[in-house]
């Protein structure tokens, strides 16, 4: 059985190959994230993706010279933390809180203006865009905090640069997420959502986000490793999602595209353990919008550099390529979709190729990052490693 000494995990944030069969119970029926994409962009160009194996996950007939794979979620939920949380190993069985439909409860709202010393305008489910065109001029003439959701589990808090200030963006929501770890609104992340600009058209927000997540209720894979002294490098908002946990170095970036230049500069250093990534842009700018154009022209893109990726890997590197849940933006609203996911496994040792059988849990990626780094998974993780079939 091979091993390898630097691991790669690529997160396709919402890239879902097709509904889960409980995704009748979510509202779900019949969503296919990457299907109905390819449906609206019949000459989809993603080569580098076809020849590890995501065409044929979705219906295609290629030549595949990699490993792939459907994995299902075991975990109750569709949100970006479950989904992480369970490639690692966790097995989240209660869902947590969203306020989509009725903004926060009041005494949550009054916790929170006690806590800022503002009011606080918003508190409903919109677009992030959307509610600084709304709202930015109001925060900005009289001092008020803008607080609102979306449909995953979050209390996202807008403030501007200049007239907030960030120090003071980022202590309201350090506020926010004590308040928030009662039970009755315990939810997911807390967002720092910074932005500038002078009036209404203007507005912008900036890549100055933070993300203030619930930690993991014990540990996974990433714990396994760092204690093992592996390097456990993070890049996008991977250390956000684990809240620091497991994690050795965390780079922050400022779009999906920037998360692959990262990545491809981490490519050429030397190091042993494992490459985290999350692009986000796929879900945060395209698939929540539903903009299936959008959507394609991002994953042409994410393609390219792709290819490069590949043109650096080394004999003793393994790439996984995979994502946490399906946005699908053909669908109606704008929540996460409750899909199935791909995983796609190559590296140049590989001397064969081809489909694995459907996983039914996002564990087995965890599973087989601790095998092949001969760690111990802590107790209690979920999945089973793929090692021993990717030959």
């Amino acid at each position: 059985m091979k091993t390898y000494q630097r691991i790669f995990l690529i997160v396709l944030d919402s890239l879902g190959i097709g509904a889960m069969p409980d995704a009748e119970k979510y509202g779900d029926a019949g969503t296919n994230t990457l299907g109905h994409i390819w449906e609206h962009r019949e000459n989809l160009n993603i080569p580098n993706l076809r020849k590890l194996g995501l065409g044929n996950l979705a219906g295609r007939t290629d030549e595949a010279q990699g490993y792939y794979a459907r994995l299902q979620e075991r975990s109750v939920g569709k949100d970006t933390m479950t989904g992480h949380w369970e490639m690692m190993g966790l097995h989240v069985k209660e869902p947590f809180l969203t306020f989509t439909e009725t903004g926060f409860p009041e005494k949550l709202i009054q916790e929170l203006e006690k806590a800022f010393g503002r009011k606080v305008i918003g508190n409903k489910a919109a677009s992030g865009t959307e509610i600084i065109e709304e709202l930015g001029g109001q925060e900005i003439k009289n001092g008020d905090i803008i607080v609102y959701t979306s449909a995953d589990s979050v209390l996202q808090i807008c403030g501007h640069e200049k007239y907030t200030g960030l120090e003071n963006l980022y202590h309201f929501c350090e506020a926010a997420r004590e308040i928030t770890m009662r039970p009755e609104w315990r939810v997911g992340r807390v967002i720092a959502r910074p932005y500038i600009g002078e009036k209404t058209g203007e507005f912008k927000r900036t890549s100055n986000r933070h993300d203030y997540a619930i930690k993991p209720y014990g540990k996974t894979v990433l714990n396994a490793l760092k204690e093992a002294e592996l390097d456990v490098i993070s890049v996008g908002k991977i250390n956000d999602i684990f809240c620091g946990e497991g994690i050795t170095e965390s780079n922050k970036s400022k779009s999906s595209v920037h998360g692959m230049e990262q990545t491809l500069e981490i490519a050429d250093r030397d190091f042993h353990g494992l490459c985290f990534v999350n692009l986000v842009d796929f879900d945060a700018l395209w698939g929540h919008r539903r903009d299936v154009q959008g959507y394609a022209d991002e994953l042409e893109k994410f393609d390219i550099n792709l290819g490069v990726l590949l043109g650096k890997l080394r004999e003793d590197d393994l790439l996984m390529i995979t994502a946490d849940h399906g946005t699908d933006p053909t669908h109606t609203g704008t929540d996460h979709t409750r899909e199935t996911v791909p995983l796609l496994c190559y590296s140049n040792r590989m001397e064969s190729a081809g489909a694995l059988k459907e996983q039914d849990t996002f564990g087995v990626i965890g599973a087989t990052i601790a095998e092949n780094f001969a760690v111990k998974k802590p107790e209690g993780l979920i999945g089973e490693s793929l090692l021993s079939e990717m030959k």
